[in-house]
């Protein structure tokens, strides 16, 4: 029998709204645990957009919409911290606090999540920074760190709690081609371990190459699927 895989993300007919702009009309697509997802496009296309819908920051119009099981037309403000602790996200811009070390930044965000005990936070935190092997840089700034190395903290900082889904924008948008490789092999290599999607806006188009998976593209305020490739594993 056929395993059967959770979807993660199911968009029916969705339509999303920025400032009474229409970004994206009739918005179809699903994706599975473990599923490797592009979103291309050019800036402005909806990107994004989409991707706030789905952590709940930008509301939905109208369509059916449901992430990790939770009724997006529905959900109330009150439930989206708790939808919130089952995504990651990696920013563009990184949002890093300026003001604390590297450990604080990720421990800020244990605290947030009602991790009680100091020692657990401490153990998971020395667990990730080990992982990206910049545990040398726990008591370092963020201005004390590269572009990459300040890429791979926020990723760290968005498995903290195990997510089941990842959402990331550009996250190699600002790196060289080096840093930004590392990066991708880090979000496949949780992916792949985790059994987690990853839903990813970017321009690199050798990524879907390097990394395959599911291609969309935002382009005319349509969702177009492009492209599925198998992954190896």
């Amino acid at each position: 029998m056929e395993e059967t895989l959770m979807k993660t993300i199911d968009y029916h007919n969705v339509s999303i709204l920025h400032e009474d702009y229409s970004v994206l009309k009739d918005v179809c697509f699903t994706t599975e645990e473990g599923e490797m997802v592009y979103l291309l496009g050019s800036v402005g296309s909806g990107k994004t957009s989409l991707i706030k819908t789905i952590y709940g920051e930008l509301p939905i119009e109208d369509g059916h919409a449901r992430v990790l099981g939770e009724d997006m037309m529905r959900i109330k403000t009150s439930q989206l911290p708790a939808l919130r602790r089952r995504i990651g996200i990696v920013h563009q811009d990184l949002k890093l606090l300026p003001d604390r070390t590297i450990y604080d930044n990720l421990d800020f965000v244990l605290r947030a999540t009602d991790w009680k005990s100091k020692e657990q936070r401490r153990t998971r935190i020395n667990e990730l920074l080990e992982w990206v092997e910049l545990a040398d840089s726990a008591q370092k700034y963020p201005h004390e760190l590269s572009g990459g190395q300040k890429q791979c903290i926020c990723i760290c900082r968005a498995i903290l709690n195990s997510p089941h889904l990842i959402l990331a924008d550009e996250p190699t948008g600002h790196l060289d081609q080096e840093s930004g490789e590392k990066v991708m092999a880090l979000l496949d290599e949780i992916r792949r371990k985790n059994n987690c999607t990853i839903l990813l806006a970017t321009h690199n188009l050798q990524w879907p190459v390097d990394f395959p998976g599911t291609v969309y593209e935002c382009r005319d305020a349509q969702l177009i699927k492009e492209s599925q490739t198998h992954n190896e594993e």
